[in-house]
């Protein structure tokens, strides 16, 4: 669990900038749940570290705003009843969410004009369709 993780090319996460925190989960899990400390939250604090290039922090940090306090954003994993396996989604969703964060935005669409082609086959196939309809009528119409 100590490895780094790996958001992008060119971006990756150190294990030592991120914080792990443990706690009882609620929900099922019979005796144990009591006991086991299967609540994972990791948190990465993103206004300040060294790791991130410059424009992909500005870009995160303007996307998660929301989901920020004092920079750092954290991520929760309980659904599992293993401390390990909730690591193990912790990490995916904080890789995810940084993915989606940094990702570039998408081009803008150029908008386009239909063809001949395209408009003539359209008028075709509504003139087909009112002949079909007009066909449904009375016979001596």
């Amino acid at each position: 669990m100590d490895d780094p993780i790996e958001v992008r090319r060119g971006f990756v996460v150190p294990a030592r900038e991120l914080h792990w925190r443990f706690s009882r989960a609620s929900g099922p899990g019979g005796q144990g749940v009591n006991t086991t400390d299967s609540r994972v939250e990791l948190s990465f604090d993103l206004a300040a570290s060294p790791s991130v290039p410059d424009d992909l922090r500005d870009r995160a940090l303007s996307r998660l705003a929301n989901r920020l306090v004092d920079g750092v954003l954290t991520v929760v994993a309980s659904e599992h009843r293993s401390q390990l396996r909730n690591r193990e989604a912790a990490r995916g969703r904080l890789a995810a969410l940084l993915g989606e964060a940094t990702a570039a935005a998408p081009r803008t669409r150029r908008p386009t004009r239909p063809t001949r082609g395209s408009q003539r086959r359209r008028l075709d196939a509504k003139n087909r369709r009112g002949q079909i309809k007009k066909l449904r009528g009375r016979p001596d119409e």
